[in-house]
C-alpha cells in the first residue's frame, strides 16, 4: 500500500513523453545508508511539499533516490555540448535524475532533480556520484543566488548517502535534490541539430515555447521568436552575475540552461578583490571563463543555439543564417544597456544621463587598480552622503581604505558627488536604494570551505549558519559582522574544483 504522502508531488511529466532518443529512462542507483543534511523548508512549502514528511525516513529514501515517489518517471537526459571550445557530440546527464515535473500550488512547473543519484548511459566511465563539498557549495550557492534575485536552480535538500567517494582521495558521499524550471539546454538542441534531426529539434523547440515562452506561439515565426527571447534571457542573466561578481568557472554549452537560469554550479565563485581577469575553476587554464569574459561567451553559447535552430527558422539557409545573425549582433548593445542599468543603481544614480556608464567603468578600473573588495566597496559606497563634510569624514575614510591608493579613489568621489547632485533624489532615498541591491553578504570562498571542512569532520553548524546568513544577503546583521570581512592572506581560496 502507497502512503498518502508520497502522493504529495503532484508531478506531470511532459518531458518524459517526448520521444525516447532524448533520454535514457532508469531509477536513481539505492545508496547504502541515507541521512538528512538539510531540508530547504521555505523551498518545499513554496512547491506544496510537506517538509516535515520529507525529513522522514521515507522522505530521506525519496531524496536520495532508494525510491521513487508516485507519479515520478525518472529519466537521464541527452545532451551534447562545446566544453571550453571543443566539441563533444555526446554528454547528457551523467550523475543525476530528472525524477520529474512538479506543479505547485500556484502552478507553476519546477523539474526535480538528483545530482549525484548514480551511473547513468551518459556516465562515460564516471562514478555517477557526488561527494559532500560540491553539493554544499551548490547548495549555499545557489541559495545565496536566489535570494540575491538572481535567477537560478534552487537547493531542495542534501543528503548523505552513507558511501565514500572517490576522488583524489576517499570522501563521503552525498545527493544535492535540485529543483530548476528547467534542465534544457544550449546542448540539448546541439546533440539533435549534429545528428541532422529535424523533427527532434522541432519537438523540443516547440516543447521549450510551450513550457517557457508561449508568446512566441503567436508570433508569425514561433522560432524567431524563441532565438529573441534566449538571447533576452542570457543577457539580462550575465549582466546580474557581473553586478555581483559571481564568475560560473564553467560556462560550457551544456551548462547554459535555454530557461535563463544559472544552472550547474561546479567550480563557480564569487570575487574578492575586483579584477576583470580573475578565474577561479582549476581546469580554466587560459582564463576562457573569467569574470570579464563571460559576456562574449554568453553570445558565443548563443551563436550555438543560432546554429542548431536554424532549419526552423528558415528553409533558406543563407535566409536563417542572416536572420540569425542580426538576432546575435544586438546582444553586445542589449547586454551593454543591461550592464549600464545594474550599475548605475549599484553606484546611487537613479536618474540616468550621459556619462554614468564611463563613472561606473572608471570606478571599476580604480578598483581593479589599487586591490579593492568587489562587495564591500559596494556596499560602503551606498553609506557615504552626497556632499562632503565633517560628518561625513569617517564612512570616507572607511571607503576609501578599501584602496591602496586612496588619493585615486577620492578623486572619483569628486566626480561621484558631482554627478550625485544632478539627480533630484535624498540621500536617504539614495541610501536605501543602493542598499537594496548592493549585498553586505555574498558567498565568500573561504567561507566555502570553512563549511566543506567542517563537513568533512561531521560537523553541519557552519554550514547551517552561513546558508541563514546568505538567506538575508541586503541586511546589516550587526551580529554577523565578520562574514562581510573578505579572507585574511592565508584564507585566500585560489582555485575551485569540479567535483566530479
Amino acid at each position: 500500500m502507497v502512503s498518502s504522502h508520497q502522493n504529495q508531488f503532484q508531478f506531470d511529466n511532459t518531458y518524459s513523453t517526448l520521444p525516447e532518443r532524448f533520454y535514457a529512462r532508469l531509477n536513481p542507483t539505492p545508496v547504502q545508508k541515507p541521512s538528512l543534511i538539510k531540508i530547504n523548508r521555505l523551498l518545499a512549502n513554496h512547491m506544496g511539499l510537506d517538509s516535515n514528511f520529507l525529513e522522514t525516513s521515507t522522505g530521506i529514501n525519496i531524496l536520495a533516490g532508494n525510491q521513487v515517489p508516485v507519479g515520478a518517471k525518472p529519466i537521464a537526459m541527452a545532451y551534447a555540448g562545446h566544453q571550453f571550445g571543443g566539441w563533444v557530440p555526446q554528454l547528457g546527464d551523467g550523475r543525476a535524475i530528472l525524477l520529474g515535473e512538479v506543479i505547485t500550488p500556484d502552478g507553476c512547473r519546477y523539474d526535480l532533480h538528483l545530482k549525484g543519484s548514480g551511473q547513468t548511459p551518459f556516465s562515460r566511465n564516471g562514478d555517477g556520484r557526488a561527494w559532500v563539498g560540491p553539493v554544499l557549495r551548490e547548495y549555499i550557492v545557489s541559495e545565496a543566488m536566489a535570494a540575491l534575485g538572481i535567477p537560478t536552480t534552487r537547493a531542495l535538500a542534501a543528503i548523505n548517502t552513507g558511501e565514500t567517494v572517490m576522488r583524489e582521495s576517499q570522501f563521503p558521499g552525498a545527493v544535492l535534490a535540485r529543483v530548476a524550471s528547467s534542465h534544457i539546454r544550449v546542448g540539448t538542441f546541439q546533440y539533435f541539430s549534429a545528428r541532422k534531426d529535424l523533427d527532434a529539434l522541432r519537438i523540443l523547440s516547440n516543447h521549450i515555447i510551450k513550457r517557457h515562452y508561449p508568446e512566441a506561439e503567436k508570433s508569425s515565426n514561433p522560432y524567431i521568436t524563441l532565438l529573441e527571447s534566449v538571447i533576452e534571457k542570457q543577457y539580462k542573466l550575465i549582466a546580474k552575475w557581473m553586478s555581483v561578481g559571481f564568475i560560473h568557472g564553467v560556462m560550457n554549452t551544456d551548462n547554459m540552461s535555454i530557461a535563463g537560469d544559472t544552472i550547474d554550479y561546479g567550480p563557480c565563485a564569487f570575487m574578492d578583490n575586483y579584477h576583470p581577469g580573475k578565474v577561479f575553476s582549476s581546469i580554466d587554464q587560459m582564463g576562457r571563463y573569467a569574470y570579464g569574459n563571460q559576456p562574449l561567451i554568453a553570445q558565443w553559447n548563443l551563436s550555438c543555439f543560432a546554429s542548431a535552430i536554424l532549419p526552423l527558422i528558415d528553409k533558406n539557409e543563407d535566409a536563417a543564417i542572416e536572420t540569425a545573425t542580426d538576432r546575435l549582433n544586438c546582444f553586445p548593445e542589449q547586454y551593454e544597456s543591461a550592464w549600464n542599468s545594474n550599475f548605475r543603481a549599484k553606484i546611487g544614480l537613479l536618474e540616468k544621463k550621459e556619462g554614468d556608464s564611463n563613472l561606473a567603468k572608471d570606478l571599476l578600473s580604480c578598483m581593479s587598480e589599487n586591490n579593492a573588495d568587489f562587495t564591500l566597496t559596494f556596499r560602503q559606497l551606498s553609506k557615504l552622503s552626497k556632499d562632503k563634510d565633517q560628518s561625513s569624514e569617517i564612512l570616507d575614510k572607511k571607503f576609501t581604505s578599501l584602496f591602496e591608493n586612496q588619493s585615486a579613489v577620492e578623486a572619483w568621489l569628486l566626480k561621484w558627488r558631482e554627478r550625485l547632485n544632478l539627480d533630484n533624489c535624498s540621500d536617504t532615498e539614495r541610501q536605501k536604494a543602493m542598499l537594496s541591491v548592493n549585498p553586505a553578504y555574498i558567498p565568500r570562498n573561504h567561507r566555502i570551505e570553512e563549511i566543506i571542512l567542517a563537513a568533512l569532520e561531521g560537523n553541519f553548524s557552519p554550514f547551517e549558519k552561513l546558508n541563514d546568513i546568505l538567506s538575508r544577503p541586503f541586511e546589516e546583521q550587526v551580529e554577523n559582522i565578520k562574514f562581510q570581512k573578505p579572507p585574511l592572506p592565508e584564507e585566500i581560496v585560489r582555485e575551485t574544483f569540479c567535483g566530479t
